[in-house]
């Protein structure tokens, strides 16, 4: 029997190439969601047949044992993104949703955790430092959430649910745990992602950066920094899964990115004459 796969965040713009790539690859994926959301997910899947299920969960700091049973991996991608959790309860759901997921998980005997991070957890965006697996985001919590600035929250979210993770992980070495820390990822949507006329709620993820450059005038995005494609970050994933243990490599906390940097301005050079409108305001 193909190896079953438990995806959180199958319906995002990450996860949904997590999943296909796990087909594409004969494992059976089972993702959960929320309502419409499970029932649009089953849709977009239903040529892969039994191979692809979902379940129906109330939220991800709730129980869903259902959705664990014959699980023999974890793939945990969902995370409160900024400008649709409150900024005030952004840090404790990003800490609870990844503790309840993996707790659940090892309870019903998943022997595989991998989980989605980010390049927020290991920059020190103050100074400017942080290229390694060792370093850590210092930014106090308090000192987020007093900004008020969602991308702030968002990244100290982040940071402080790997933490939590990694102590947790500590006391459950049965459990092999790897975290992926990308960079900014961009790339093509698969077929069974649906593309509205508009990004509402961040569904398009970090391709919306380059979205409202494109699209929207005078969006003033001075940034800088590494880049991934989308399907390169899906493939670590899944290779994530076959690791070698913890007690052979020590702390599987990975940060993966493409080896140079790009502008914005640099991103968008190939639309100039397309979008001419696209360089307004942009650094």
């Amino acid at each position: 029997m193909p190896e079953l796969i438990l995806v959180t965040g199958a319906s995002g713009f990450l996860g949904s190439h997590i999943v296909v790539q796990l087909l594409e690859k004969g494992y059976h994926v089972r993702g959960v969601a929320r309502g419409a959301k499970a029932d649009e997910l089953s849709a977009a899947y239903a040529s892969y047949g039994p191979a692809f299920s979902v379940v129906k969960i109330t939220g991800l700091n709730d129980p869903f044992p259902d959705a664990f049973v014959g699980v023999s991996g974890l793939i945990h991608v969902a995370t409160p993104m900024p400008g649709v959790a409150p900024i005030d309860e952004m840090v404790q759901q990003a800490i609870d949703g990844t503790l309840n997921a993996i707790i659940q998980a090892e309870k019903a005997g998943v022997k595989k955790v991998v989980v989605t991070s980010s390049i927020a957890t290991v920059k020190n965006m103050a100074a400017g430092t942080g290229e390694t697996d060792k370093d850590w985001n210092p930014m106090p919590a308090e000192y987020a959430l007093a900004s008020k600035q969602p991308m702030l929250v968002y990244a100290v979210s982040k940071t402080l649910s790997e933490k939590a993770l990694w102590e947790w992980a500590e006391k459950h070495p049965h459990v092999e745990v790897t975290t992926l820390n990308p960079t900014f990822f961009f790339g093509p949507f698969t077929p069974n992602f649906p593309i509205p006329a508009e990004p509402k709620n961040n569904n398009f993820s970090t391709n919306n950066i380059l979205y409202n450059v494109l699209f929207r005038d005078g969006q003033y995005i001075p940034i800088a920094t590494r880049y991934i494609d989308v399907r390169d970050v899906a493939a670590a994933h899944i290779a994530a899964l076959s690791s070698p243990p913890t007690s052979q490599v020590g702390r599987k906390r990975m940060i993966i990115s493409s080896p140079s940097a790009w502008s914005v301005k640099q991103l968008v050079a190939p639309h100039r004459t397309t979008f001419p409108h696209t360089w307004i305001g942009i650094a």
